[in-house]
C-alpha cells in the first residue's frame, strides 16, 4: 500500500494524499501570502492610471510614489484575503480509518479537517486519467494529470486535474481493495489526446501577399 502513489498507510488511517502539506488556518494563510504577491502586478494597470492622473495634476513625485505604494499594499491584502478564502475548501487528503478496514472517513481541507463520516457516505470514487501526448516533432514530453471525484450521499466533491506520474490502474486497484469490502465502487477512465500544434502565421502572410499580387494584375 505504501508504494502506491497518492496512498499513504499509517497506524490509524489510510490517507489518499492529493496535495502535500499540513492543514489549518495558519498554514492556509501562509501559503496564500506567497501567491498574493502577484496581485499588484495583475492590477497594475489601474494603479498606473492613478499615478499618471496624479502626475498630470501636478502632484510631487514623492506623493505619487506614496499613493502607489498604499494602493499596491491594499491590493496585496485584498488578494491575500481572496486567495485564503478560496483555498479553505481545497481538499488536501481523504482519511480512511481504521487503516485496514475503514469504517469512517473525513475530508481534510486547507482550513482544517471536516467531521468524521460513516464510510457508507461515500458511494463511488471516480478517477479520470488524462494524458496529453506530443504531436509529431514536438520536443515537449507527455503530460499526465489525474482528476478525482468523490460521489457522496447528497453531494459531490471534485478536484481539478492534478499532476500525476504514477500508474492510475495500480491506484484504482489499491482503492478498490481498500473500499470494495465496504461497497464503495471505484471507476477509472483514461483519456488520451494529442497536444495542439501551434499555428504558424507564415500561411497568413503568404496568402495576403498572393492576394495582393493577384489584385495588381
Amino acid at each position: 500500500m505504501a508504494t502506491v502513489p497518492l496512498l499513504r498507510q499509517g497506524p490509524d488511517s489510510t490517507d489518499l494524499v492529493l496535495r502535500p502539506g499540513p492543514a489549518g488556518p495558519a498554514w492556509n494563510a501562509l501559503t496564500s501570502a506567497r501567491s498574493a504577491v502577484f496581485t499588484p502586478l495583475v492590477l497594475g494597470v489601474p494603479t498606473l492610471l492613478v499615478a499618471f492622473w496624479m502626475a498630470l495634476a501636478g502632484a510631487r513625485a514623492s506623493t505619487v510614489f506614496g499613493v502607489v505604494g498604499v494602493i499596491a499594499g491594499l491590493e496585496y491584502l485584498l488578494g491575500w484575503l481572496a486567495l485564503a478564502l478560496a483555498r479553505t475548501r481545497h481538499i488536501l487528503r481523504v482519511e480512511f480509518a481504521p487503516a485496514e478496514a475503514p469504517a469512517s472517513l473525513r475530508l481534510v481541507r486547507a482550513a482544517g479537517p471536516d467531521d468524521w463520516l460513516p464510510v457508507d457516505t461515500l458511494r463511488e470514487v471516480r478517477l479520470t486519467h488524462e494524458v496529453v501526448e506530443p504531436y509529431q516533432g514536438d520536443r515537449k514530453p507527455a503530460v499526465s494529470t489525474l482528476a478525482l471525484e468523490l460521489v457522496l450521499r447528497g453531494g459531490r466533491e471534485r478536484l481539478a486535474p492534478l499532476p500525476f506520474g504514477g500508474d492510475p490502474q495500480r491506484l484504482a486497484d489499491a482503492l478498490e481493495a481498500l473500499l470494495g469490502p465496504v461497497a464503495v465502487a471505484v471507476e477509472l477512465r483514461t483519456e488520451r489526446r494529442t497536444r495542439d500544434r501551434p499555428r504558424s502565421h507564415s500561411t497568413w502572410f503568404s496568402g495576403g501577399s498572393a492576394s495582393a499580387n493577384s489584385g495588381g494584375g
